[in-house]
């Protein structure tokens, strides 16, 4: 090791000192090093680790069989330190002169494009490959990737050389992000109205890779599941997935790599911005996928179940250690933070919001900044108090309930707001409780989709009124579900708005926050779990994937909870009774016309029913799935991952073998990942072993053992207790497979977080104080108090929920008993009857003939509004 300073001769370092703890390095000198610039020049030894961190191998099978590897990078957070020494913080800026030297029958590439490529002069097999400088760029995002691949290319309107790599022989399937790649770059460079600044740009699926892809400089990797697409065997739920993290990396190429955090304290604003931005650009590439009420489910729902814990964590945490960076790779940085920019963007409006963005970038490209940067940009652009807003959402954690009352005033509506942190744990008993600045939208039934107001809630409690709204006018909170809040209303304000899900007159994105809402405060014992049950059952005429898909993860979270107890039958008829009539109406194959939307519904549903037991759902997966193995009548893929499952929950050891056959023989990642997802639903104790062996074996990829554990532990109660001793007896492998990665703080919540047992939160956390993961301590803090909440919970309302299923039993819906003739009463009926009629009054008893009542069901179904007149038409038709 030698320093060169200005004219003087090199100076050989006589000793260097490695403090493991800190992960630093010092050197000695001789003499005093002159103050002054110099060149430190090192050579070092690395190891090409088994650890998909650092500089590490990928293990691959060829198509003749062969097992090889290929050598990949994965550097962020602290990890370019493993293949070369460094200053390995983001605000330590360098050029990049990279040379690999690799066999020559090896593809070769790196962040920049390649300027030389020559023989090696020892080993005529050997090439060395060398690269443009590379601009001023932080180590995280520095990448070299060595092995065997094919690629599909193409040009951006801007003239900017995309590839997508793939493995050999597989080049067609990167064609769709190859397209999707191609409309991003043009659409940020619009938005951003900043150029891409490298002259090209690779994407390439890798074999072996912990996280869902990692957006270095120019060479983007991704899992193949998140970059290959085949159209015959890929389902849309892939397809859409592929969009959206193509969009996701392909933004960081601006926000996150032209201008870095400053520290890891605002990693946040690099994942929270860029969770934000894949779906505006998703909208914008694929406006069919309805992708903005999906974010709401898909990570704002996610978000506030996670900030509402005591051990959640505000979006801003200072950082240390670089343990502590792993474990701010969370729903909080990721999600919160997309959902308060995609607020903020709300309150600023997109043209102001696009020109701070512009400024920002402008300002600080190739530097680093702080959040502190942005909402100066964002406020000098708005004219608004951006950081006094802001600063109330990412410095302090949680969130606020807003509690709304509302009195009639003549012509007006008067409405009284409240606001007090929302606890997973029920109503906020500290005493200074925090405050929020919270953008507030109101709307009324007279037009649903726009706001009738727009204020800036900033103290406590306010009053507002609401101008000319008639006495039978709902008045509804947060339109759009983009306020990072939750609203409790008043009786008598929810009581109004019940009949808007039924007749579908609230927009579905505001159907779904109200129930989730509901949802939560129930699980916060601030309602009872009955009156969400009861609002769930208005959903029968609901057409809405998102909804469908959020009130399933709801009920999702109800069964798991409720398989504590001895009537865990009882919610899968609940759960059979909710979705049968939708399943009716969809059946199981695309009718003419239907969309991406369509498919994600149908797969959803028929998984649901499946799962739940549904005799007709049952025989037919059966049916299908012996076509399917026979080579009869292969499946779609959008109906794979339902039909495997219902015949895994309810099949044998027979079944489990053809699944694990299937396995063996699939040729695609997605297919290997869909099977081993659902693995974990076999009932039977001996065949859950046997598949949690299969997890730790050589069949399944190390990231995606994860997800086959996970898949047991939520499988079944069984299943549950199964995969949490499996973790503790196989302790020693997972924690050196996954250490330091947010893979291990994955496989812990996805183990135990079912758990409804005071003591099992006992258990969990002494197995962890014996067996430290310090990466996922907060996550092991956060399980612990899930479990105590479940527990909680279930005390609470157990009780109240078997009775309410047992009288549900014994007298089912009215509409479900009309005998010929017979006359119905309303509103007995009304819970599964459902009338678009200005003429009916909820007040009123209308008596109704069977076949009227047939007539106008059936219209009802369909979706189309009717009048009494009509119905008496059709019927003599």
């Amino acid at each position: 090791m030698r320093m060169k300073q200005g004219w003087e001769s090199e100076i050989h370092a006589t000793g260097f000192n490695y403090q493991n703890e800190d992960e630093k390095v010092t050197l000695s000198f001789p003499s005093t090093l002159q103050t002054g610039t110099g060149t430190l020049k090192i050579d070092f030894v690395g190891e090409l680790n088994d650890k998909m961190k650092g500089f590490y191998r990928s293990k691959y099978t060829t198509p003749s069989g062969e097992v090889r590897y290929a050598a990949v990078t994965q550097f962020e957070a602290t990890d370019a330190r493993r293949a070369f020494p460094c200053w390995d913080e983001p605000a330590i800026k360098a050029t990049f002169d990279i040379s690999l030297i690799v066999p020559k029958d090896r593809v070769a590439l790196s962040n920049m494009n390649v300027i030389d490529r020559k023989p090696y002069p020892d080993d005529e097999n050997v090439v060395e490959v060398k690269f443009a400088r590379t601009p001023v760029m932080s180590t995280y995002l520095v990448a070299f990737v060595v092995g065997e691949y094919d690629f599909v290319e193409t040009r951006s309107k801007d003239g900017v050389c995309v590839r997508v790599y793939t493995p050999v022989g597989k080049a067609e399937q990167g064609k769709f992000a190859l397209e999707v790649a191609a409309k991003t770059l043009p659409f940020y460079k619009d938005y951003f109205n900043v150029p891409y600044p490298l002259p090209k740009i690779d994407l390439i699926a890798i074999a072996d890779f912990a996280a869902g892809a990692m957006e270095n400089w120019g060479l983007v990797t991704y899992r193949e599941t998140a970059l290959l697409i085949d159209p015959k065997n890929s389902c849309s739920s892939s397809r859409q997935w592929v969009a959206l993290v193509v969009g996701h990396e392909l933004a960081h190429q601006w926000f996150g790599n032209l201008v870095t955090m400053e520290w890891w304290t605002h990693l946040w604003l690099n994942e929270g911005f860029a969770s934000w931005i894949e779906y505006l650009c998703v909208d914008h590439c694929f406006p069919e996928y309805d992708i903005w009420t999906q974010f709401v489910s898909a990570d704002y729902t996610r978000a506030q179940e996670l900030d509402a814990l005591d051990n959640s964590h505000p979006i801003e945490v200072s950082v240390g250690h670089p343990s502590e960076v792993d474990e701010i790779f969370d729903a909080i940085s990721y999600s919160k933070g997309a959902s308060v920019i995609r607020m903020l963007h709300d309150y600023i409006g997109d043209k102001d919001f696009k020109k701070g963005m512009n400024m920002y970038l402008t300002k600080f490209q190739q530097k680093n900044a702080a959040t502190e940067d942005l909402w100066e940009s964002l406020e000098n652009a708005s004219g608004k108090p951006i950081a006094a807003v802001m600063n109330t959402w990412t410095k302090q954690m949680g969130f606020p309930l807003i509690y709304v009352e509302a009195e009639q005033v003549e012509d007006d509506r008067l409405l009284r707001l409240s606001q007090r942190k929302f606890c997973a744990s029920g109503p906020y008993v500290g005493e200074d409780c925090p405050q929020w600045m919270v953008p507030i939208t109101i709307s009324t039934s007279e037009d649903p989709n726009h706001a009738k107001l727009k204020i800036l809630m900033d103290k406590p409690e306010m009053n507002v009124v609401l101008k000319n709204v008639k006495p039978d006018q709902w008045v509804k909170l947060n339109l759009g579900t983009v306020g990072f809040y939750r609203t409790q209303y008043s009786p008598a304000m929810l009581e109004s708005l019940l009949p808007g899900i039924r007749d579908l007159s609230l927009p579905p994105v505001d159907r779904l926050g109200l129930q989730n809402d509901l949802f939560s405060l129930a699980r916060a014992g601030i309602i009872s779990t009955v009156e969400v049950l009861k609002v769930m059952e208005a959903f029968v005429n609901e057409p809405n994937y998102t909804v469908w898909s959020d009130l399933s993860c709801n009920l999702g979270i109800l069964s798991t909870l409720l398989s504590h107890t001895d009537f865990y039958e009882e919610i899968q008829e609940f759960v059979k009774d909710v979705f049968s009539p939708i399943g009716e109406r969809l059946g199981w194959d695309p009718k003419p016309g239907e969309g991406h939307l369509d498919a994600l519904l149908r797969g959803l549903v028929l998984g649901k029913l499946g799962k739940a037991g549904h005799k007709a759902t049952l025989e037919e997966a059966r049916r299908r799935f012996k076509d399917h193995v026979e080579g009869k009548q292969i499946l779609s893929a959008d109906l794979r991952s339902p039909v495997y499952l219902t015949v895994l929950k309810h099949g044998d050891g027979t079944t489990l073998e053809i699944m694990l056959k299937l396995h063996k023989q699939a040729d695609m990642q997605e297919e290997k990942n869909r099977i081993e997802r659902v693995l974990g639903a076999t009932p039977l104790p001996e065949l859950v072993q046997k598949v949690l062996t299969f997890a730790l074996s050589e069949e399944v990829r190390p990231q995606d053992t994860v997800s086959v554990i996970g898949g047991v532990a939520g499988g079944s109660k069984h299943g549950r207790k199964a995969a949490w001793k499996f973790i503790k007896d196989n302790w020693e492998e997972l924690y050196n497979r996954y250490q330091g990665g947010f893979l291990i703080s994955r496989l812990i919540k996805l183990s135990v977080e079912g758990f409804a047992v005071d003591k099992m939160a006992g258990e969990v956390k002494a197995f962890f104080e014996s067996h430290p993961a310090p990466s996922a301590e907060r996550t092991i803090q956060q399980c612990c108090e899930n479990i105590l909440l479940n527990a909680a919970w279930l005390k609470r309302d157990a009780e109240s929920i078997h009775q309410y299923l047992l009288q549900r039993k014994a007298s089912p819906p009215t509409a479900n008993k009309i005998e010929h003739n017979e006359t119905v009463k309303l509103p007995e009926a009304l819970s599964v009857m459902t009338f678009k009629n200005p003429e009916m009054h909820k007040d009123e008893t209308i008596e109704m003939e069977r076949n009227s009542y047939l007539v106008w069901l059936n219209c009802i179904s369909e979706g189309h509004q009717i009048s009494s007149e009509e119905v008496e038409k059709k019927k003599t038709v």
